[in-house]
């Protein structure tokens, strides 16, 4: 950290020494004993402005309070639903970097948000983030001995198509929650198996993002396996990284492929609704409370991320009247072909009579 940096924290510091106790609880759950890098974080995404960090840092606490964030991890999901949501928003962790950071894998292209309600899906995606801070980030900072709280996140673009629109505002909800609450969580993000409907909007949507996410976005080739493999082992490679065959991604619906970390029997999958689970059967044990039960209040967004959603929106719309007009175009050509070659046929018909 450098002088700059430090003498923000440190006023950072003073400011929240005067929040009242039940702030500086939940604060605590997102430190988890580091304190000072919590409070690096939450400036970083407000370019070192110390008001508007702070600002940021009580919105967030005040959100996690009213939402009981720090309760959601005793609240599982109901079992039944649960393979649906795993089978639908497909997200899971399939190792660590060289480094020690955790390696988040999200299959863009094939989540369908299809089988379980919204608030389900926000309540699995929430709960992945605190069983990540709360467990996975403590217990890898243990293990080399320094404070480790980023992990790196590779997004598999296979099968992105424009019915993706329909997700649009689900994913928007989600990544306000991330942006607003867990900033600066992420260390890189690595692009894989990118469709021509991803390359596209990515053009159009780079230049609005800040130049410190820009930095942090990695558009790889292909299943990206060459890159990946010079900060990563071939054993934390995401699956679908694994092969250049891009159908790689799919995940096997009998849940059968344990290499697979979309699957709800990975281990990682596993241990995470183990441990919800058992944070639920304790928290029973020390004051009845209706399990299951959870609703988020979403963060509105912020213009910047609404722009982006919208020219998303915009250009998913674009290129979709495109593909179409040039379906249509391919198809008129086929019939024009097509109705020569009838009156070709019918002619030597004709004449052979």
């Amino acid at each position: 950290m450098g002088v700059g940096n430090q003498d923000a924290i440190k006023q950072l510091q003073c400011l929240m020494e005067n929040v009242d106790e039940q702030l500086k609880i939940t604060f605590k759950n997102i430190h988890m004993g580091y304190p000072a890098e919590t409070l690096a974080r939450f400036l970083k995404a407000r370019d070192g402005n110390v008001a508007k960090a702070h600002k940021m840092l009580i919105d967030c606490l005040h959100w996690r309070v009213e939402n009981e964030i720090d309760k959601v991890l005793a609240k599982p999901i109901p079992a039944d639903l649960y393979k649906g949501v795993r089978d639908s928003q497909l997200i899971g962790m399939s190792g660590y970097t060289k480094e020690g950071l955790p390696v988040i894998a999200i299959g863009v292209g094939l989540s369908t948000y299809d089988k379980a309600s919204e608030k389900y899906y926000i309540q699995s995606h929430i709960q992945v983030n605190e069983y990540r801070d709360r467990v996975i980030l403590p217990t890898a900072t243990k293990k080399h001995g320094r404070y480790i709280g980023t992990c790196v996140k590779v997004l598999d673009m296979t099968g992105l198509r424009f019915s993706a629109l329909n997700q649009l505002r689900l994913l928007t909800a989600i990544s306000t929650i991330d942006d607003l609450n867990y900033p600066e969580k992420t260390d890189t993000y690595y692009i894989v198996n990118a469709p021509y409907v991803f390359s596209a909007c990515w053009k159009v949507v780079k230049p609005l993002l800040q130049e410190r996410t820009r930095k942090k976005v990695q558009v790889l080739q292909g299943c990206g396996k060459d890159e990946l493999l010079k900060v990563m082992d071939y054993a934390s490679l995401p699956h679908f990284c694994k092969k250049q065959d891009s159908k790689s991604s799919r995940h096997n619906a009998s849940g059968s492929n344990i290499e697979n970390c979309f699957v709800f029997n990975h281990v990682f999958h596993q241990q995470l609704y183990n441990y919800t689970k058992q944070q639920a059967n304790f928290a029973e044990s020390r004051s009845p409370m209706r399990q299951g039960s959870f609703y988020v209040e979403i963060p509105e967004t912020a213009p910047e991320d609404a722009k982006i959603a919208k020219t998303i929106e915009v250009e998913f719309h674009k290129l979709e009247n495109q593909n179409n007009g040039t379906i249509e175009v391919e198809f008129h050509k086929l019939e024009i072909q097509n109705n020569g070659f009838t009156n070709s046929r019918k002619g030597v018909a004709v004449n052979g009579h």
